[in-house]
């Protein structure tokens, strides 16, 4: 037999029951016709003639598509569960917008910083990035840490001024 006479076949012999049977588990319609198109979906594709008891077959193949649907829709709950924890936690998801903006700030941050004074940029850099002390920094340099503290002050200044003209 062709596929198309095997599916006119099975569509005769089963849907009527197939129909009833998800129609009593999910109470949607067009939910149930998928799942009974799935059921002759996986018929076809096994290729093997049912033997025994076919009534079972049919049946237990329908039954292994609720619970596969069952399994979906708890991940699916599950994963709009972990997103509302998500956001009552005030993290914000990855936004691609929000990453290719971050990156061009950064880069933007980055050759701004490549036109600061050498020592102020080192000085700079030390201290925001490195997390060495201002007392750490001067007796490295060989200055007073009220002297690292106007470098990164004037770092800070010439920085925010330059980002705030890009915006």
């Amino acid at each position: 037999m062709d596929t198309v006479s095997d599916q006119a076949q099975l569509n005769r012999r089963w849907r009527p029951a197939l129909m009833a049977f998800f129609l009593r588990r999910v109470r949607d319609h067009a939910e149930a016709e998928d799942l009974t198109q799935q059921v002759f979906e996986r018929l076809l594709a096994s290729g093997e003639r049912i033997t025994g008891s076919p009534e079972g077959y049919v049946f237990q193949v329908a039954a292994n598509l609720i619970t596969d649907r069952a399994r979906r829709q708890r991940v699916r709950a599950d994963w709009r569960e972990s997103q509302l924890a998500i956001d009552d936690r005030e993290i914000d998801p990855l936004d691609p917008h929000r990453v290719v903006a971050s990156r061009a700030a950064l880069e933007a941050l980055l050759r701004h910083l490549g036109d600061l004074p050498e020592r102020t940029r080192s000085i700079f850099i030390l201290y925001r990035v490195e997390k060495l002390s201002q007392e750490a920094i001067g007796e490295a340099l060989g200055i007073s840490a009220s002297a690292v503290k106007q470098h990164v002050h004037k770092a800070m200044a010439f920085l925010m001024k330059r980002m705030k003209d890009m915006a």
